[in-house]
């Protein structure tokens, strides 16, 4: 099997792939033992994961997404202008405890970049801007989520964000990873470069997301017993930001101008959060188990529900706007 076939496999099964590594995660954590020790492994996975899916845009993509002032104005907008603003009108609905809360915002206020692109393409979205356009969210929301904690939290927040854990994440979740990349592209554009050993890097981007994901389930899910009443207290919210924000997300880009195809995707970007990324940011935070990956694992479980859902409606959002005179 030569390796575009292979990574076509790959990235036509994803969705299941996601799935399997959720349920083989859940009940490896029911059956053995001790599954917390993995925590200390969901750093370093992280890296490699965005190392990979950073990868896959080339540098050249990423100079025309940054050109592409549409859709980049519209990605930016619906994520963190009116994303935010929908999570600040359901501020009276979040738990009233700092913990919890946190964690609800923690999730809600940041963009997905990493398997949001794979919903998206299913969605019928154009998702090469979309792709190419993940290293301005990750670091957009590295450096307004501390502004926005601050904001919505007020005096409850003093003493739980802090700075250093956004700094590490900025360094080792954004730079290392996207200069790793850009250093490989370098490599394979050499003649007698490592053409070969980038392209077989290509196959990793699903097999690394569904490790994550495992790894985070199955690190998180001895620690939820306590924190179980608020988890599900949460998960109304999660439904109605799921209801809501892409169709922010559609109506931002149709105030942009932007095609369908690029709708979508932006509609995507706005429903789909970055619960992989932001939870060892919540577990930076004194005190923050269980309450705070409870929450987190959360808003994961009702998103890949979510995601489904999407998939089916989306494009028929796009015919309607075709359609219309």
């Amino acid at each position: 099997m030569s390796l575009s076939h292979a990574r076509e496999l790959l990235e036509t099964r994803q969705v299941p792939v996601y799935f399997a590594a959720v349920a083989a995660a859940v009940l490896l954590a029911w059956r053995v033992p001790g599954t917390a020790s993995l925590a200390p492994l969901i750093d370093p996975l992280l890296g490699f994961m965005l190392f990979v899916t950073f990868l896959q845009v080339p540098l050249t993509e990423l100079r025309q997404a940054l050109s592409n002032l549409r859709f980049l104005g519209a990605l930016l907008t619906a994520n963190f202008v009116l994303v935010p603003a929908l999570v600040f009108a359901l501020l009276p609905w979040l738990p009233a405890d700092p913990l919890p809360r946190i964690g609800v915002l923690l999730v809600l206020l940041t963009p997905c970049i990493d398997y949001v692109v794979t919903f998206a393409y299913l969605g019928r979205s154009d998702t090469r801007p979309l792709l190419a356009a993940m290293p301005v969210l990750l670091a957009m929301q590295m450096l307004l989520l501390p502004v926005f904690l601050g904001l919505f939290l007020g005096d409850a927040g003093k003493g739980l964000v802090h700075w250093p854990p956004f700094l590490h994440a900025f360094l080792y979740l954004i730079a290392v990873p996207l200069a790793l990349a850009a250093a490989c592209q370098a490599w394979a554009a050499r003649p007698g470069g490592g053409r070969s050993a980038v392209a077989a890097l290509g196959l990793l981007p699903v097999p690394a997301t569904a490790v994550v994901l495992f790894v985070v389930v199955a690190a998180v899910m001895p620690q939820l017993g306590r924190a179980a009443d608020a988890a599900l207290a949460v998960a109304p919210l999660y439904v109605v930001f799921a209801a809501a924000a892409p169709l922010l997300g559609w109506c931002c880009a149709r105030l942009w101008g932007l095609p369908a195809e690029q709708g979508r995707a932006v509609a995507f970007s706005s429903a789909t959060r970055n619960s992989l990324v932001v939870l060892p940011l919540g577990l930076a935070i004194p005190g923050a188990v269980p309450w705070v990956p409870a929450v987190i694992v959360a808003q994961t479980l009702v998103e890949l529900v979510s995601e489904l859902v999407y998939v089916k409606v989306m494009p028929r959002l796009g015919a309607a706007a075709r359609s219309s005179p």
